[in-house]
């Protein structure tokens, strides 16, 4: 299996401070050296009732699922994760080996 990639699409409550808690997840990337890369956008063409008020996709990848194991249980994103969640209204999440049909230029 190659890569692996986490994916979290997610609705964040009302009146939370989404910038503080893009700031913490920047910090906590950065600091994990099995973080292969972290993206990270806002929707802007989904019409409402296909997007369910999920606004924003985070996508991080990883060399193998050893390392995304190693992610999830390391006590920096276990800290973190709280805080996350607390800032979450809902959320989607998938990890997922990825098939790669046209590699990035």
């Amino acid at each position: 299996m190659g890569e692996v990639k986490h994916l979290v699409v997610a609705k964040f409550k009302e009146g939370v401070a989404v910038e503080e808690t893009l700031q913490g997840m920047a910090q906590l990337v950065s600091t994990m050296d099995m973080v292969k890369s972290f993206e990270w956008g806002t929707e802007m063409l989904g019409e409402e009732m296909l997007r369910q008020g999920f606004t924003h996709v985070f996508i991080m990848t990883f060399n193998n699922g050893e390392d995304l194991a190693s992610y999830l249980t390391h006590p920096s994103h276990t800290n973190f994760i709280g805080t996350f969640q607390a800032a979450l209204e809902n959320a989607l999440v998938f990890d997922f080996p990825s098939v790669v049909i046209k590699p990035p230029a």
